[in-house]
C-alpha cells in the first residue's frame, strides 16, 4: 500500500504512546510492531540506524525518528484535527513547553535511578523543582493545555498521567501531589480519562513489576 503506516514501538515506553495517541487523534490507521528493546530487530536497526531506538514511524516505507519529531510529521501530513496552534504566538508557545519536558525528561527520570536515601532526596527535589516550574508558568486553569482539546504539548506531558504514578509507586515516593500541584494533577486526571487516551494507556499494574525488575537492572549496571 503506497500510504501504509507502521509504528515500531514497545508498550512500556511513553515515547510509543505519544505517537499511538496522536495517530488516534488523527484517526490514522496503522500497523503496530512490538519491539523487544533488549533484542531490537534487524528491521529497526535498518530503519533508525543512528540510535537505534523506538518508537520508529515508517509511512510509504520511509522512516522518520525520535517522538516528537514524528509527531511533527503527522501534523504536517495529515493536518485534520491540527496538533499545534494556528496563531504563530500560541504555537511557539507550545514548541517552548514541548521543548522544557524534551530538556528536563532525564531529571523527571532522575528519581527512578537514584539509589540510597540522599540520592533519592537529591532526585525528588531536582523534579519537584520542574514540576513547580510547569504549575507556576506552563498551565492555566484550562481543561488541557490546548483548551478544551488535547493538543501536542498534552502528549509531550503524558508520561505525568501513567509513568510518575508507576514510578512514585516503584521508588515509594510522592512527586505530583494534589496539594502541591493541584493544575498540573488536574490536567493529568483530564489527559488520562480522555477516551482515545484512556484506550491507549498501559496497564498500572502491568507496568509496575516491570518497571521494578528494570530499575534493578539499571542500578546493577551503574554498580550502585
Amino acid at each position: 500500500m503506497a500510504d501504509q503506516v507502521k509504528l515500531h514501538g514497545n508498550w512500556l515506553s511513553p515515547f510509543s504512546s505519544r505517537v499511538i495517541w496522536a495517530l488516534k487523534l488523527k484517526g490514522i490507521p496503522y500497523e503496530y510492531v512490538e519491539e523487544n528493546v533488549a533484542d531490537k530487530s534487524a528491521l529497526l536497526l535498518h530503519y533508525n540506524p543512528v540510535y537505534k531506538k523506538i518508537p520508529v514511524l515508517v509511512h510509504s516505507g520511509k522512516p522518520i525518528c525520535e517522538s516528537m519529531i514524528i509527531l511533527d510529521y503527522i501534523d504536517e501530513t495529515w493536518p485534520e484535527n491540527p496538533l499545534l496552534p494556528s496563531d504563530p504566538f500560541e504555537r511557539a508557545t507550545a514548541r517552548f513547553w514541548i521543548k522544557f519536558i524534551e530538556d528536563k525528561s532525564p531529571v523527571l527520570w532522575g528519581v527512578f535511578l537514584a539509589d540510597g536515601e540522599d540520592d533519592r532526596e537529591k532526585a525528588r527535589k531536582a523534579t519537584l523543582e520542574v514540576l513547580q516550574t510547569l504549575e507556576e508558568r506552563a498551565f492555566g486553569d484550562e481543561k488541557f493545555f490546548g483548551g478544551d482539546e488535547i493538543n501536542m504539548v498534552d502528549l509531550a506531558y503524558g508520561m505525568l498521567a501513567r509513568w510518575m504514578p508507576v514510578i512514585e509507586e516503584v521508588v515509594g515516593v510522592k512527586l505530583l501531589d494534589p496539594d502541591m500541584f493541584p493544575r498540573l494533577h488536574a490536567l493529568a486526571e483530564n489527559f488520562r480519562q480522555a477516551a482515545v487516551i484512556r484506550d491507549n494507556l498501559p496497564d498500572h499494574d502491568q507496568m509496575v513489576p516491570l518497571f521494578k525488575i528494570r530499575r534493578e537492572q539499571l542500578l546493577q549496571i551503574a554498580g550502585k
